[in-house]
């Protein structure tokens, strides 16, 4: 009996858990902000620089300001930059004052994080997407990555070599 106890509380915490995880999937971002999503679904999305990202991929960075994103809860968000890879979104950089109810509030939504001691900072991971929770000195930084189009930027790196391979 206690065998049959302990395998369905097993299987019940690995079930909760896979749920949580596949909260954060299910959002795909922040808010209305979906990774993957061209900018242009973005309000009031500005662009602020083109970068090359990883020292040799193009990219852009946007900011927006709109009043629907810039609240979590009660707790004020400071900066939201999006950057973006042939137009779809990648990353999403989250800036806000410190508050410990943000973390309680990701930890009930997505389950407990993972603290990494190499870069000191919390993550959730998902399917397609990861989640990097960062406390600086007076300031929190949420970073959702995408993926599915981090891979596609390395595809296309690939092809670029095939291309050129193909050329001698």
């Amino acid at each position: 009996m206690k065998i049959k106890t302990t395998l369905f509380l097993i299987i019940l915490s690995t079930s909760i858990y896979a749920q949580e995880i596949g909260e954060l999937d299910r959002r795909n971002g922040f808010k209305e902000i979906k990774l993957g999503t061209h900018i242009d679904s973005i309000k009031g999305a500005e662009l602020k620089k083109e970068i090359i990202e990883r020292k040799e991929f193009p990219a852009t960075i946007y900011e927006t300001e709109d009043p629907e994103y810039m609240t979590i809860g009660d707790v004020a968000v400071k900066k939201i930059s999006l950057k973006t890879y042939k137009g779809l979104i990648y990353e999403i950089d989250i800036t806000t004052p410190k508050d410990p109810n943000i973390m309680r509030g990701l930890e009930k939504l997505y389950g407990k994080a993972t603290y990494s001691i190499r870069t000191e900072s919390y993550y959730w991971k998902g399917e397609s997407l990861s989640l990097v929770y960062k406390g600086h000195r007076k300031v929190l930084k949420l970073t959702y990555r995408s993926g599915p189009v981090i891979n596609l930027m390395y595809e296309d790196k690939g092809k670029k070599v095939e291309a050129v391979s193909d050329d001698f």
